[in-house]
């Protein structure tokens, strides 16, 4: 068996950056987390990065307003993921993953890049992107679609600097739809009703956020994903939002009470918030 791949994770103590951390030290990957002086007294965060550190990670000091300090982190490694949380300010978080780009352009040693919006060995420099592919969502609706032409910016910047990429499309997070049933906002589900967004047939993909890390730290030393899009999309996973709804019932053995919100009425709260 090879040398398995130095890894660098900025955004470790976020939602999905700490599963990485965690599938990325369990497949046997050398792993760099990054800590911001930033920090201050998040005392949360610090006490997860101690955790990561007695877990066999390494912690590096890296700050967005320091160029050299990215580049310098950035030549340790063999693959830099990416996964700013995106809670972030949407510029902000921008600005964060271009400047990363141009300090992986500059050290010139990375395998991989692997970049979590919503989301690289030595074949050459490789760039992952976790989330919807952006590029098949040119028919989205504003507001929504920003996100998405943000992500493109991003890849772009990626191809221009001609780093070898692979993009990963994980699709939707479960923990963050199903157990609210598809309802933005709501993370446990009703025992009462439950709101369908149009007559909620249309399907979506929901993947596990541990399954997500897991499946992307393989892609890391596998060359059948250089400068490729992996799709994680589990068959039983392809669900309606009446099709999720419809197992709780099941478990809870009990319907739900049902109201409909129209594409207009959902676009609304959208520009509304």
């Amino acid at each position: 068996m090879g040398l398995k791949s130095k890894v660098l994770i900025i955004g470790g103590t976020g939602y999905l950056g700490k599963r990485l951390v965690k599938a990325s030290l369990e497949q046997g990957h050398e792993t760099f987390v990054l800590m911001r002086p930033e920090i201050g007294v998040d005392i949360e965060k610090i006490q997860m990065l101690l955790g990561f550190k007695n877990q066999g990670a390494r912690l590096v000091i890296g700050s967005f307003n320091d160029h050299r300090s990215h580049v310098e982190a950035v030549k340790q490694v063999d693959v830099v993921i990416c996964a700013v949380s995106g809670v972030h300010i949407r510029s902000h978080q921008i600005l964060l993953q271009l400047k990363l780009v141009d300090a992986i352009k500059e050290a010139g040693n990375i395998k991989v890049y692997i970049y979590t919006l919503e989301n690289r060995r030595s074949l050459e420099n490789v760039t992952k992107i976790i989330g919807t592919d952006p590029a098949r969502m040119a028919d989205a609706m504003e507001p929504g679609r920003v996100t998405f032409d943000d992500k493109m910016v991003v890849r772009k910047a990626i191809e221009d600097a001609g780093i070898p990429f692979t993009y990963v499309s994980a699709n939707c997070f479960a923990g963050y739809m199903v157990g609210g049933l598809c309802q933005p906002g709501h993370i446990l589900p009703s025992r009462e009703s439950v709101t369908l967004f149009g007559d909620g047939n249309k399907k979506s993909i929901f993947v596990n956020e541990d399954d997500i890390a897991t499946y992307t730290i393989k892609t890391i030393d596998d060359p059948r994903t250089l400068n490729k899009t992996v799709y994680i999309r589990p068959p039983a996973n392809i669900l309606s939002q009446r099709e999720v709804v419809g197992l709780w019932e099941k478990l809870i053995g009990k319907e739900l009470e049902k109201s409909s919100l129209s594409e207009q009425e959902f676009l609304n709260i959208m520009k509304g918030n």
